[in-house]
């Protein structure tokens, strides 16, 4: 069952594993750099939702509810200790109701990394988008600058991913937040600056959820910043899970990483 949702080989020497959620409209493939980038102590375990990559032929789904429902097992199966949570956009939402699937079958994360996306118990920044002409979808999703040229160039491949990001869109705005306690599991919520999705306390705002500590790292640039960032936020990542004085948590600025990059292009903001 996990060769479906996780076909990464395991990595015996890791302290800590990574389940990483894609953003609409990607897959697992959205994470292949990032094992040589972590090293081994970590171990990235990335998420292949359907109706993608090596799961094209099987549906899509739309609900953030069933895909947690099929992806908590195989996750359990897969996970052999301390595990945390990344998710960019879609992927941050995914990611959080994963995060809350585990601790209630007894393997709370010990981080939440949650990118690119609002507090999901807030509501949507402007009118839902998947019901959009497609045309005006794609202008919508051109002006992301996520979407490599060569796909927006070429008419079926954009068919192709129309019809992914739609399902994922429709998945994401017709999400309602559950009626709960907050939960126990620190969060590093990230964002650009200029993402029209995080502004203001929008990002801030993961504090409400979750009775740990909470830290806000912005980054110049939009919606998609961590393209101009990765090496910032594999700092961030390790340091958190490696490198802080506590078991696997916590956050701080990686200041006493000197064979990794300073993160000056972002701003940290510690919440709670």
């Amino acid at each position: 069952m996990t060769g479906r949702w996780f076909a990464t080989a395991p990595v015996a020497t890791a302290a800590v594993q990574l389940i990483c959620v894609p953003h609409a409209g990607a897959g697992a493939s959205a994470y292949r750099d990032w094992q040589d980038r972590l090293g081994p102590e970590i171990e990235v375990l990335p998420v292949q939702l359907p109706g993608r990559e090596a799961r094209f032929g099987e549906p899509l789904v739309r609900s953030v509810s069933e895909i947690v429902g099929n992806l908590v097992e195989p996750a359990l199966e897969r996970v052999r200790g301390p595990v945390a949570v990344f998710g960019h956009s879609m992927g941050a939402l995914i990611g959080y109701e994963l995060a809350h699937a585990l601790a209630e079958r007894g393997r709370t994360p010990v981080h939440l990394f949650a990118s690119g996306y609002r507090a999901p118990h807030l509501p949507l920044a402007g009118p839902a988008l998947h019901t959009l002409p497609d045309q005006e979808f794609q202008d919508h999703i051109t002006g992301l600058r996520g979407t490599a040229s060569e796909v927006l160039d070429h008419p079926e491949l954009m068919g192709l991913l129309l019809r992914v990001l739609k399902a994922d869109y429709e998945l994401c705005e017709t999400y309602r937040h559950p009626e709960r306690p907050a939960f126990a599991v620190p969060v590093t919520a990230l964002g650009g600056e200029q993402d029209p999705d995080t502004t203001g306390e929008r990002l801030a705002r993961w504090e409400d959820l979750n009775t740990g500590r909470t830290t806000v790292r912005w980054f110049s640039g939009g919606h998609f910043y961590l393209h101009h960032h990765l090496d910032e936020l594999m700092a961030i990542i390790e340091d958190t899970l490696l490198n802080t004085g506590e078991e696997h948590g916590g956050s701080n600025d990686g200041s006493d990483r000197p064979d990794r990059p300073r993160t000056a292009n972002s701003r940290v903001l510690p919440t709670s």
